[in-house]
Formats: C-alpha cells, sequence, structure tokens
C-alpha cells in the first residue's frame, strides 16, 4: 500500500512541560514500519533530551494506536534478515520507554493489536477509551509475543496472558483495566491524561525519575537478562512454512490453513 500522507509518521510537540508524540501514519494503521519506528526513537530521545519536558504522551491519530508489525513490509523483505532488524529495533522502543527519566503516558481511543500492546504496556500510565480494543494476534499468523512479553508479562494478571497470547481474541478496554493492562479506562481519554499530567506536574523532575526507576528495575533486569534469547527464537520463526502461511493469509483476508 502506497503512502498516504506527506509528513512525518511521527509528530511531535511540546505543551504544558509535556512533549506529545503522535503516531501519524493511519494508512497502515500506525503499524510499525521502518520509518515509523525511526521517527518514533528519534522523538523519544528528543523528548529525554529536553529539560523542559517534564513527561511524555504518546497517542495516535485515526481509529488505531499501533497494528503491530508492518507486515507488508516484512513480506516484501527477506525474512530472516528483516525479523532480525525489527527484533533490534521493539528492543529499542521499549528499551527507550522504560529508561527515560521522565513518566510516559499512552493516551488510547482505539485499536491495540500485537506489537502496539508491548509498547502500551511500556508506558507508565496508559488511558484508553471504553470503545478502544485490545488483542495479541500474533498466534494466528504462527508467532507468539516472544520480545513484548518482557512488558506484557508483568502488567497483565497471570490468567489473562495464558488466555489471550494463546487465544488471539480481542477485549475492551473495560477488561484491559480489569487485567492490569491499562491504567484507566476513561470516557474521555484526552481529558483524562490532562488530568493525570496536571498531577504528574506537582512531581518534582528527580522524584519522578527515581520512582519510575524503582517501578521498572525489575522489567529492565528481565529486559536485559531475556532480550538475547527472546530475540533469537522471534527471528528463528520468520520465514518458516506457518508464518509464511499466516502472513500470507492475512494479507489475503482468507483462514490460515489450520483455521480451514
Amino acid at each position: 500500500m502506497a503512502e498516504a500522507h506527506e509528513g512525518p509518521f511521527v509528530r511531535y510537540a511540546v505543551a504544558g512541560g509535556f512533549a506529545t508524540l503522535t503516531l501519524d501514519s493511519p494508512h497502515n494503521r500506525n503499524a510499525l514500519s521502518s520509518r515509523l519506528i525511526t521517527e518514533l526513537l528519534a522523538g523519544l530521545e528528543r523528548a529525554a533530551a529536553d529539560d523542559a519536558v517534564r513527561g511524555v504522551v504518546l497517542t495516535h491519530t485515526g481509529n488505531t494506536f499501533c497494528a503491530g508489525a508492518d507486515l507488508k513490509e516484512a513480506v516484501d523483505a527477506d525474512p530472516a534478515a528483516a525479523a532480525d532488524i525489527r527484533t533490534g529495533w521493539m528492543l529499542s522502543v521499549l528499551r527507550s520507554v522504560l529508561e527515560m527519566p521522565k513518566p510516559v503516558i499512552a493516551q488510547v481511543d482505539g485499536n491495540v493489536r500485537a506489537g502496539g500492546m508491548g509498547i502500551l504496556a511500556a508506558c507508565d500510565i496508559a488511558v484508553a477509551g471504553r470503545s478502544s480494543s485490545f488483542g495479541l494476534t500474533e498466534v494466528r499468523i504462527g508467532l507468539a509475543p516472544f520480545i513484548i512479553s518482557v512488558t506484557l508479562l508483568p502488567r497483565m494478571s497471570a490468567r489473562a496472558a495464558a488466555r489471550y497470547f494463546s487465544t488471539g481474541e480481542t477485549f475492551d478496554a473495560a477488561e484491559a483495566e480489569r487485567i492490569g493492562l491499562i491504567t484507566v479506562a476513561a470516557d474521555d481519554p484526552a481529558a483524562e491524561t490532562a488530568r493525570l499530567c496536571a498531577e504528574l506536574r506537582k512531581g518534582a523532575p528527580q522524584g519522578l525519575a527515581e520512582s519510575k526507576r524503582l517501578v521498572n528495575a525489575e522489567l529492565l533486569a528481565t529486559l536485559d537478562r531475556s532480550a538475547e534469547e527472546l530475540a533469537k527464537r522471534s527471528a528463528s520463526f520468520f520465514g518458516t512454512p506457518q508464518v509464511i502461511e499466516g502472513m500470507t493469509a492475512f494479507l489475503q483476508r482468507r483462514p490460515p490453513s489450520w483455521a480451514e
């Protein structure tokens, strides 16, 4: 699918002491293309380095926060090489969010799928509109949520992880709040995010940074300990017959062979 708009895929703006990074690639439902990830990493780095920025709001245009990997880009590329690159990119995004010494709030009002779920879980606070929907669809294309399990498993209840990792079912914001994936389901996610930003502004920068370090210490230790093994496992599945069939079926809008 051709790129449908000019300008950045991740827009950057600062107001009221908070940097807002807006995923703005609606033509592919804010999928994690090479361009979007590159711009997202640059935006996170810019916000981290700006002393005038007290925190970050990560949000989106369109009806999807993030659809996960750009499967068309993945299919068009060499599978093994693309897997290594994409795994490295995802690790970089998760680490950037977790290590940033400033709070990151996800403001979602739409769909979140696959890799987008891992980014959502990495954020310190997650606000979602009540009509939002969530899903871990990797299993349906022959994969598993390898890398993003690092951020998802500490947030989600064990029973919920076992269910949604395996079924690929979608679920709503009320369920996402119940199982710990999001902080709050809100009637007006923008208003709730603004309220939370006002509360965060009351905290001293060093207090916010150290509080975040305390909360994320074990999560980052797990990332350090498991990243290499998870990356190898993830990359080893790209190019396998089941993944090729799963991705092809998805792009052709038909059930994969094992689901017929």
